[in-house]
């Protein structure tokens, strides 16, 4: 796959954030320092905490892209939004909240590079460094992998991870339908049904505690687990 092109940038970075003030400005410029020809296609879905005019810092610059959703609808829609705007030959998600370093692009976009891969996931719990938080959460997150693996035959260690690379064909091919956190769950269903060749590779991990800002909560993994027999059995 080239780098460059003459119908559009190589790279499109996806980033839906909702009230992250804090840290998004620090997550633009880490991903502006990684290396390959990008644009950025930051969705701000409906922030009520002066993230928007945090953002305007980098209003048409270095290939970045500025969209604003007047309602919080969640990740999902965000990031339906997003994708119906990116131009690249490969599109990556990329949250907005610090948890995932961009450092880790190049191990992320190798397999596709090298042509052995549509779909490359992240996994925090294979090889890289993480930050220790919270027990039951990575309990629920091993048994919505487990479930999801039964239903799609696939061997993922980490369904929920934030890090997902596409090659742009690949998200052409999905209707999308979830608005919040279900985006990992029913992605995850539709390129199995896809059939697409599906890569791992270990990532860094600095999760964050609620007192720090973390917003998924319990029964966002009952919508996941839901999402997952949806997508797999209805849909």
């Amino acid at each position: 796959m080239h780098l460059d092109s003459d119908d559009g940038p190589f790279l499109s970075v996806v980033i839906p954030v909702f009230n992250e003030q804090a840290t998004v400005g620090q997550v633009i410029d880490r991903v502006l320092a990684t290396p390959w020809p990008k644009e950025i296609v930051v969705v701000d879905d409906g922030s009520t905490d002066g993230t928007w005019e945090v953002l305007q810092k980098w209003q048409g610059k270095q290939g970045v892209r500025l969209f604003r959703l007047e309602k919080n609808q969640g990740k999902g829609a965000a990031l339906r939004f997003g994708f119906s705007q990116v131009t690249g030959k490969i599109i990556l998600v990329q949250d907005a909240d610090l948890e995932y370093d961009p450092a880790d692009y190049a191990l992320l976009l190798e397999p596709i590079l090298e042509g052995k891969a549509d779909v490359v996931y992240g996994t925090r719990f294979h090889g890289g460094p993480r930050r220790v938080l919270y027990f039951w959460h990575a309990a629920a997150n091993r048994f919505l992998t487990t479930v999801s693996n039964m239903i799609t035959n696939l061997n993922l260690s980490d369904m929920e991870v934030g890090y997902k690379v596409f090659r742009r064909e690949i998200l052409q091919k999905i209707r999308l339908r979830s608005n919040r956190f279900a985006f990992e769950p029913e992605v995850t269903v539709k390129v199995a049904k896809l059939g697409c060749r599906i890569w791992e590779v270990p990532i860094s991990y600095s999760g964050r505690t609620y007192a720090e800002g973390k917003k998924i909560r319990w029964w966002d993994g009952i919508a996941a687990l839901s999402a997952l027999l949806y997508f797999r059995f209805f849909d």
